[in-house]
């Protein structure tokens, strides 16, 4: 019988990442997907222009008629879009303990538009602690947690062990944006030891890179694999397909 995961995410009408590329990474892993959405972004390929929430109790009516009709093996949470969802994420996170429970927290587009207020980072995490296996922070949002400079892999152990503790959860700071090297490294903290996931850097950005990695890690653990073990095999799906990007617009897509 065929698994079902459930992202919580935003819609990119790109289709380049959020809920829609979370559903299609679900898909090529051999997984049915569900998506509760929390926003609606303006958007291209290359930046995001503005968004629209939905309410926080659309979403939570969403999924208590997914969870009484499907069996959940997994859960993603991506964009909120907004502090007042937290409490809805909060409660989802706390219902579902037993699943592998992975957060991507997208707190600002690569393009500068912040996708949850600034002030409540630190809360949202803070709602979410205990809750969850895995945080998946970029360079950038490791550094507006911390409030400081994420910029060479001793930083990202730091971090990684930092945001660990704060989630009380494993953290996997990725660093395809490491300044000064030629290679792009991602660290694991699973609690008690540090991993790190290196791939030569590769001379283009393709959109929805992060989406791919957490989403793709969520399939490998809801397949049964360790959590060292899918975050190896997930970095080594994303490098995969990053070498054959779909480009059919100003900034390559994945082509899954």
């Amino acid at each position: 019988m065929r698994k079902t995961l459930l992202t919580v995410a935003g819609f990119d009408p790109s289709s380049g990442a959020g809920a829609t590329l979370d559903l299609r990474v679900f898909r090529h892993f051999g997984f049915h997907g569900l998506a509760i959405l929390t926003a609606i972004t303006i958007q291209n390929s290359s930046r995001v222009y503005g968004y629209r929430t939905l309410s926080p109790k659309l979403a939570l009516e969403q999924y208590r008629r997914l969870k009484s009709d499907f069996n959940l093996s997994g859960i993603k949470i991506g964009m909120l879009g907004s502090r007042k969802i937290i409490p809805v994420i909060a409660e989802i996170a706390g219902e579902n303990r037993s699943l592998p429970l992975v957060v991507d927290p997208v707190f600002r587009s690569s393009s500068g538009r912040w996708l949850l207020e600034k002030s409540s980072l630190r809360s949202y995490l803070n709602a979410i602690s205990g809750k969850i296996t895995l945080i998946t922070p970029n360079l950038n949002e490791a550094s507006l947690i911390l409030g400081e400079r994420i910029d060479r892999p001793e930083k990202m152990e730091e971090a990684a062990r930092s945001l660990s503790q704060l989630t009380s959860s494993a953290c996997l700071v990725k660093g395809g944006h490491l300044p000064g090297t030629a290679v792009a490294v991602d660290v694991l903290f699973d609690g008690s030891r540090f991993y790190h996931f290196q791939k030569k850097k590769l001379p283009l950005e393709v959109h929805g890179s992060g989406c791919f990695l957490s989403s793709a890690i969520l399939c490998f653990l809801a397949a049964g694999y360790s959590l060292p073990e899918a975050c190896r095999r997930a970095s080594a799906a994303v490098y995969h397909r990053l070498r054959s990007p779909l480009k059919i617009s100003r900034r390559p897509l994945f082509d899954i």
